[in-house]
């Protein structure tokens, strides 16, 4: 079978985000199928490719699959214009490549929303199977967080979520709040696959060089978050607590924000303008690098503002990097990650909003390390019973194959 995959920020293991594509186009490649991989050019991300751009586009083969990267530069700094630009830029070359490319099934996952547009004209002009992967929900996520607000915008991004799930032949959602989302705009149940993001154990789970930023002594407690910085994690939350640890003289706790994002500067300003020197930060690393961090990491930080609908609608990347690495994770909202991490028993679920008991978590590790160490390895046996990256691609095939039957 000959898959045409569209992942606008696609990556491979030599960029610093997320390969949940890579490592299903790797997997079905692996089953015997062929994939065309169609993205752009993300900041983070690393696709493999280093011959020159021809006419804004550049193709070649890695890792077995074959890359069509498009010319069109994406950030998480830039403005909302140029970023909805970009995406309308790489839908419309996505198109192209669907009414023109030999293929037999078409593969789309967002984010944007907009990456579902060839997948309907793949479907309605060629009649083609189309499965759709949905990571987040739109607009839903953008309106509640009141970054749109257009109400003209929000009814075409509501237009085009529903275009594409019904044009779908099978959709899949990363948490169980997106199946509920698609399935609440009319989709039959039997169209919906349940398929998280998984842990990558191969990289996390092996031999790695352990290493930590200069600013940060070998004895003390190391909390990372590893991540964009961006509105939706609300990563003010940390510094809150940073500010409380420092109030209560807990100097032995240290808290590392590593990646890129908007709000950086701002984030770096406040840090520098309240002394915040508990507060270490760092520039985005590839996987490999991001293993050796984890391995000499104590806490995996996993953020986000306090917005109801992340609660059961977001499947974060860096929560199943930390169970893979066998690290405790502290969430800070409620939701579907803090009712497992509380009934796993493999990390700390604190109310969001509280910088209180985000301190008191944090010294609670820093202060039983025999309780830390087996709240980790409790997170990698849920890794390994549950999300194995491997076992869940096979599954995830198994779905796109029977979108032909």
């Amino acid at each position: 079978m000959r898959v045409l995959y569209f992942h606008q920020h696609f990556s491979t293991p030599r960029g610093a985000a997320g390969i949940r594509s890579y490592e299903m186009a790797r997997r079905l490649v692996a089953r015997g199928h062929q994939v065309t991989m169609a993205c752009g050019s993300y900041g983070l991300g690393e696709t493999g490719l280093s011959a020159p751009f021809v006419g804004g586009t550049r193709r070649g083969t890695v890792d077995g699959i074959d890359i069509v990267e498009f010319d069109l530069a994406y950030s998480n700094s830039d403005g909302f214009v140029k970023r909805a630009m970009t995406f309308v830029k790489f839908a419309v070359r996505s198109v192209g490549l669907a009414l023109t490319e030999r293929y037999d099934l078409v593969f789309a996952t967002t984010t944007p929303l907009t990456a579902g547009i060839p997948g309907i004209f793949a479907r309605w002009l060629r009649g083609k199977p189309f499965v759709f992967e949905v990571r987040d929900l739109w607009p839903e996520l953008p309106k509640a967080m009141g970054v749109i607000k257009n109400p003209l915008v929000l009814s075409a991004m509501s237009a085009l979520e529903w275009a594409s799930y019904r044009s779908a032949h099978r959709l899949v959602g990363l948490s169980p709040g997106i199946v509920e989302g698609i399935a609440h705009r009319g989709v039959t149940r039997e169209r919906i696959a349940l398929v998280p993001n998984g842990c990558d154990l191969e990289i996390f789970g092996g031999d790695v060089q352990a290493w930590r930023p200069d600013a940060v002594k070998p004895t003390e407690l190391l909390a990372s978050f590893t991540g964009t910085h961006g509105v939706a994690n609300g990563l003010d939350a940390v510094l809150d607590a940073a500010a409380e640890l420092k109030r209560r003289g807990r100097d032995d706790i240290k808290i590392l924000l590593i990646g890129q994002g908007k709000l950086k500067p701002v984030l770096q300003a406040r840090a520098e303008r309240e002394g915040l020197n508990n507060v270490v930060f760092h520039d985005p690393v590839n996987k490999a690098k991001l293993a050796g961090l984890m391995a000499s990491t104590d806490v995996g930080l996993q953020i986000l503002a306090n917005v109801p609908a992340f609660y059961y609608g977001t499947s974060p990347n860096k929560f199943f990097d930390y169970i893979a690495a066998g690290l405790p994770a502290l969430n800070n909202y409620p939701g579907w990650l803090a009712g497992m991490i509380e009934e796993n028993r493999c990390g700390f679920a604190v109310p969001p909003d509280n910088p209180q008991a985000f301190a008191d978590a944090l010294e609670k590790a820093a202060d039983d390390r025999e309780a830390l160490k087996k709240m980790g390895q409790r997170g990698k046996k849920l890794a390994i019973r549950e999300f194995d990256r491997q076992k869940l691609a096979d599954s995830w095939v198994d779905w796109l194959e029977g979108a032909r039957a």
